[in-house]
């Protein structure tokens, strides 16, 4: 088996979630629908098919019912959350991992007492559009377009 040598030695990308710079994001008309965020690794800083964003909760806030434009597993490193992926109803704790299929509604609610950490990664794709049903202010938009993020 022939590897080019380019595909092998390219450099890594890391970043840590601990030090990342969050962006704070509120609902417009609903201000329980609030989150701290961040998209650490997608296409413009190097990713070929992969994107990740990192996010914050604190308790009883909600994330917003909203779709992707890719398949998303959601990694909760903090916290406990009640999960709502495509009608269904569940519960997610800290190490739980949760597939949310492309194009389906979902939304995240921090239940719990503490502080919920979430890292999503996306599969297949390192542009994406999500599409919320609020408007998120400071941006005054519901999409968010990780391709609009490169400048």
């Amino acid at each position: 088996m022939d590897l080019n040598t380019n595909q092998i030695h390219q450099a890594m990308e890391k970043v840590n979630l601990n030090t990342l710079e969050l962006i704070e994001f509120t609902g417009k008309h609903k201000p329980d629908q609030h989150c701290r965020a961040t998209f650490p690794l997608f296409g413009a800083n190097g990713t070929k098919s992969t994107a990740t964003v990192y996010f914050e909760l604190e308790p009883g806030a909600t994330l917003g019912r909203h779709t992707d434009s890719a398949e998303e597993l959601l990694l909760i490193l903090e916290g406990s959350l009640e999960a709502e992926i495509g009608g269904e109803k569940g519960r997610l704790d800290r190490g739980d991992l949760a597939l949310v299929p492309k194009m389906v509604p979902h939304n995240l609610t921090n239940t719990g007492n503490v502080k919920a950490k979430v890292l999503g990664v996306f599969g297949g794709a390192n542009h994406i559009v999500a599409t919320f049903d609020e408007v998120w202010m400071p941006v005054d938009s519901n999409t968010v377009d990780t391709a609009k993020m490169a400048g």
